[in-house]
């Protein structure tokens, strides 16, 4: 699919023209065949970009939340129409498979359907007071500004994420998809454009990390930044914006874990565990890293997970039949195997691994699934690797399962599989992780669950559902005397 040239929405205008050039877009399942470009923005021209949210801020904070709202579902309404479009451009510059790019599609509607409808929700409520004739309330204002930053793997996901609680909050935004993947965030922004927003509440930039450094956090109007990457970036952002009164919201790394305990129904949880290992070439934050089993099941286990990992059919997403696609890129890709290879070198096993056939074999940037039985010495226990493999670990009690869980600098997402209603409670108290599921895969969370991480996985602010607003909100607290 060639998706040709887009331009950034910036105060209500499509601008081309950079001074930085073009930022080619290429598939990564057809070795690099360009399928699109960006303008590659520079850092002298996001003065501009932010003196438009600015205007846009102050026109947006005065619309009501019906006006919102009404915005966010004809935007949804024009995700639904153009959903096979849309689709297309995230497997063309992404390589997911057409099944999963359909999956963030939908999802990607339900996120503005789902804030859109919070137009006729309170923002605030009646506080009382003891004092005479006087009326006392609680009200929920915007920020005003505020910057958003989404990665490659769920390029057009995450931004709804951020996107729908911040606009329907009355937020400008200004917005940096990943280089890797920015076609179809304008794609996104000319739905928005299409449905009515007015000009300088959405603000797109693209261009390389180097090119604009840190000038995207710089001015002085930027009252909030949401972040969606890596622990080292969104740690060195977190330090970079102390001190400033600038709220920051980071979703970062996982090395999450899923519990087989003896009692297990392993028919459920070896392709349950799978699912949330290997779909989308194990690129999520919450894809299953870690599989900790009880002794007595581990050989079973083991060998039923393997048949599953020989039988994934790796091939380019749009290919019938398909699994798993490529990588997001070959950098990706030698990144992924360099971590297999380093931990069979400290002695790790490979258990099972898939063989590459077909044009996935010949070219693009695809990686084997691999399943591994590790030790909690070997680094790939505690190193997030972002791609298709597991190791496996054995322990011999619940208790043990819960400290190897907790064994991490991350605190994503966790699983456990047993029938003992006991030992599922008991996990959901002891396990150091913002997400935690019983019997379902360690990712896969709906648009209303509150998400994000605990210690190097995520900051204090939750995403999705009502919370979200809490980010994107200040409190005032008002009293009015009457008479």
């Amino acid at each position: 699919m060639q998706i040709g040239h887009l331009k950034n929405l910036i105060g209500g205008e499509f601008v081309d023209a950079s001074a930085g050039g073009t930022l080619e877009v290429t598939n990564p399942a057809t070795a690099g065949d360009v399928v699109g470009s960006v303008p590659a923005m520079t850092a002298d021209e996001l003065p501009a970009v932010f003196e438009a949210a600015r205007a846009g801020a102050a026109e947006w904070r005065r619309a009501n939340g019906l006006t919102r709202g009404a915005v966010l579902l004809r935007t949804a309404a024009l995700i639904r129409e153009h959903a096979t479009e849309l689709r297309d451009v995230i497997v063309a510059e992404l390589g997911k498979t057409v099944a999963d790019a359909a999956g963030e599609v939908g999802k990607t509607a339900e996120f503005f359907e789902y804030y859109g409808g919070m137009g006729r929700d309170e923002f605030g409520g009646l506080l009382a007071d003891g004092r005479p004739n006087t009326f006392a309330a609680r009200v929920q204002e915007p920020l005003g500004v505020v910057v958003l930053v989404t990665p490659w793997n769920d390029p057009l996901l995450t931004p709804a994420r951020k996107l729908g609680p911040a606009l329907i909050s009355g937020n400008a935004v200004v917005i940096k998809p990943a280089s890797a993947t920015p076609l179809i965030l304008l794609k996104l922004a000319e739905l928005f454009h299409e449905a009515g927003l007015p000009a300088g509440v959405l603000n797109t930039v693209t261009g390389r990390g180097r090119d604009l450094g840190d000038t995207l956090f710089v001015d002085d109007s930027i009252r909030a930044v949401s972040f969606t990457g890596s622990t080292a970036v969104g740690l060195e952002l977190q330090r970079k914006l102390a001190g400033r009164g600038i709220r920051v919201q980071t979703e970062m790394g996982g090395k999450n874990a899923a519990v087989v305990l003896a009692d297990a129904d392993l028919d459920l949880a070896i392709p349950t565990i799978a699912a949330g290992a290997y779909g989308q070439a194990g690129q999520r934050c919450t894809a299953t890293s870690r599989l900790i089993v009880q002794r007595e099941v581990a050989a079973e286990v083991r060998e039923r997970l393997a048949d599953y990992v020989r039988g994934i059919n790796v091939a380019p997403g749009t290919a019938e039949g398909v699994a798993m696609g490529p990588v997001v890129d070959e950098g990706a890709q030698q990144e992924i195997r360099g971590h297999v290879e380093r931990a069979v070198a400290e002695g790790a096993t490979v258990v099972a691994r898939t063989e590459l056939t077909g044009v996935a074999a010949e070219a693009g940037a695809f990686v084997e699934p691999t399943l591994l039985d590790v030790t909690r010495e070997h680094n790939i226990w505690r190193t997030e690797v972002f791609g298709p493999v597991v190791g496996m670990l054995e322990v011999d009690s619940f208790e043990e399962a819960v400290e190897a869980v907790n064994d991490s600098s991350y605190g994503l997402s966790a699983a456990i599989f047993t029938q003992n209603l006991g030992s599922a409670m008991q996990f959901v108290a002891q396990v150091d992780t913002g997400q935690v599921s019983v019997n379902q895969p360690t990712s896969g969370w709906d648009i209303h669950h509150p998400f994000g991480g605990f210690k190097d996985s995520g900051s204090g602010y939750k995403e999705q559902g009502e919370v979200a607003l809490e980010f994107y909100t200040r409190t005032k607290a008002v009293a009015i005397r009457t008479h």
